[in-house]
């Protein structure tokens, strides 16, 4: 994809009929991450305990599924503010989305970033995902679900990509290869389970689709996905891993060659269906079809 492409909106990131709540949101980046934050609230994380009927919203999926749930409660811009509890259950994928969202709809490149943050618990990397911007020189990384007001001690809306405050899913991969992490301190959180060679593995797979514009849930499998290494093909996921690597280092070529396996290779990408495992619903599996 070239730099374009991520003008124009994904069927994830389209507001449909909710178009001019998104016109109406400046488009400097402490405004855009703000408007997500007072729409979305963390489901596990947001300071607040949602009810049990609520947090099934974390599978809203698209940008105008979120929306219609946020009019549900308030026929307001988005910026009028919304009491947490009130807010729409979400995660980060959510918050980049919908800032995502907004960019696109003035006409701004941008797309999100999957990968890992180290900057929530020291010596635990998240997994997480960033937006990613286009400032007319160059791609600038940030955090849409960090509070300025917080005591981050950096910027969250302008993240050094060299700082190791976020390392992508394909850098990780990498690096796991080489030897050089503990793949078990990569995960969904100390307290679980969801961690480890596996997941830093399926995570460059969804930061592939997300890269060519599929936002998927951080929870929906697909393709060459798996919970077993021992059954991945490593060199399935070290080349596209490599590919990653090289097109942020703004190698077009190796940009083309990602889109043109996405598109011929069906274990990379997530055709028309998924199959979701919705960390609010008992880890039950769902299959969800994707044209709606």
């Amino acid at each position: 994809m070239d730099l374009d492409d991520y003008r124009g909106h994904s069927p994830y990131s389209d507001p449909g009929r909710h178009g001019g709540l998104l016109d109406a949101v400046p488009t400097d980046i402490p405004s855009v991450a703000a408007t997500a934050r007072n729409v979305i609230v963390h489901y596990r994380a947001g300071g607040v305990e949602l009810p049990d009927d609520r947090l099934d919203e974390v599978n809203c999926r698209w940008v105008d599924r979120i929306l219609d749930t946020d009019q549900s409660r308030f026929l307001l811009p988005l910026a009028a503010e919304r009491p947490a509890i009130d807010r729409v259950a979400g995660c980060c994928r959510d918050h980049t989305l919908l800032s995502v969202a907004v960019l696109r709809q003035h006409g701004i490149p941008s797309r999100s970033r999957v990968g890992f943050a180290s900057y929530f618990v020291p010596g635990w990397h998240h997994d997480h995902v960033l937006m990613e911007y286009w400032n007319g020189h160059r791609w600038v990384w940030a955090d849409p679900e960090v509070d300025p007001a917080g005591d981050w001690g950096f910027d969250g809306y302008d993240i050094d990509p060299k700082a190791g405050l976020f390392d992508s899913a394909a850098r990780v991969w990498s690096a796991y290869r080489a030897g050089t992490i503990d793949p078990e301190v990569y995960g969904v959180s100390p307290e679980l389970p969801i961690r480890g060679d596996w997941f830093i593995h399926d995570y460059v797979l969804i930061e592939l689709a997300h890269r060519q514009k599929d936002e998927l849930l951080l929870w929906d499998g697909f393709g060459a996905m798996t919970d077993d290494i021992t059954t991945a093909d490593l060199s399935l996921v070290d080349e596209i891993a490599a590919l990653l690597l090289a097109a942020d280092d703004g190698d077009e070529a190796a940009e083309k060659t990602l889109a043109d396996r996405y598109a011929s290779d069906s274990r990379l990408r997530p055709g028309t269906q998924v199959h979701s495992i919705s960390p609010v619903s008992g880890n039950s599996v769902s299959t969800v079809d994707l044209r709606r």
